[in-house]
């Protein structure tokens, strides 16, 4: 489902090279990531072009894309006992804030997550009796990536800004590199063990928000004494509908012990790795280093 977008993007190229035989749903928006590929068009959210799939076969199914339960439901219910395998693309921000880190498998759900729609399809696809596995990563990088994260560092540290980061800069967080999300999920497909579990996956190791700085200073060449990193408090601040960091000011990491072990999966990629795969193959190739970015809620930050 989708695979013409960032982890779908390396999911399907990775499954290519692999020797399977993929189709992709989507709406044909964006080309598809390997040519030749068979494409079924349509609207996910449209009962009537789901049902396109109904006289398919598959021996298993990627949900990339589904945020709700209504998105994943009406899909499952037509593959139910017609595939070997349903893999569900969901979230650690299910977890609920905890003093006891790093999250694993099998710790609380935030009730009121905004995450909360991935948990309730987690929760129906463990009913249902289709064989699924879900996934929980993290933050997710690596080129393409279509939400700020590493591409938001890059922006001030390339044009020697100060960083403005919320509260102490400690607070320790986690990415992971689409690559190797995308190696995870193959590592599930066909493995009997994965049925009916849950898996975290991200980089096997946290950062801090000030050591995230440092290290996307030294993917792309620089001293990371020489940044300006810049504390404040959030609650201080009116950003009105901006927002001023691309992660929650929160403790926020899982273990990936679990993928590893059922899994024989291993992150191909350190933190610096693929920040510098991201600054090489995607930051600076798209002009974006070059590009007028919206610096308002910095130097209002700032201006304080």
């Amino acid at each position: 489902m989708g695979g013409t977008r960032f982890i779908g993007v390396y999911l399907t190229k990775q499954l290519v090279a692999l020797g399977h035989e993929v189709v992709l749903f989507n709406r044909g928006k964006k080309p598809s990531p390997v040519a030749g590929l068979k494409v079924i068009q349509g609207d996910r959210t449209q009962a009537q072009d789901l049902q396109q799939l109904a006289s398919e076969s598959f021996d298993a199914v990627f949900d990339n894309n589904g945020r709700e339960l209504s998105d994943t439901q009406p899909l499952a219910e037509i593959f139910k006992r017609k595939v070997k395998h349903f893999i569900y693309m969901s979230s650690a921000g299910v977890y609920l804030k905890s003093d006891q880190m790093p999250h694993v498998e099998g710790d609380a759900e935030d009730p009121k997550s905004r995450h909360k729609g991935k948990n309730d399809t987690e929760t129906y696809l463990a009913a249902s009796g289709l064989p699924y596995t879900s996934i929980r990563p993290t933050y997710i990088y690596g080129p393409q990536n279509y939400n700020d994260l590493d591409a938001w560092y890059f922006d001030r540290i390339l044009r020697d800004r100060p960083i403005p980061i919320p509260g102490h800069g400690q607070h320790l967080t986690q990415l992971g590199h689409c690559a190797d999300l995308a190696n995870a999920m193959i590592k599930v497909l066909g493995n009997d063990r994965a049925i009916g579990q849950i898996y975290n996956v991200s980089g096997d190791r946290a950062v801090t928000f000030d050591g995230l700085a440092r290290a996307c200073a030294v993917a792309a060449g620089k001293d990371p004494a020489s940044l300006n990193l810049v504390h404040y408090d959030p609650k201080s601040f009116d950003f009105g509908k901006k927002k001023a960091f691309p992660m929650r000011p929160q403790h926020f990491f899982c273990s990936v012990e679990k993928a590893k072990q059922e899994l024989d999966w291993q992150p191909k990629f350190n933190l610096i790795s693929g920040l510098q795969d991201s600054l090489k193959n995607d930051y600076l190739p798209s002009g974006r280093d070059k590009a007028e970015i919206d610096f308002s809620t910095d130097d209002q930050i700032l201006n304080a």
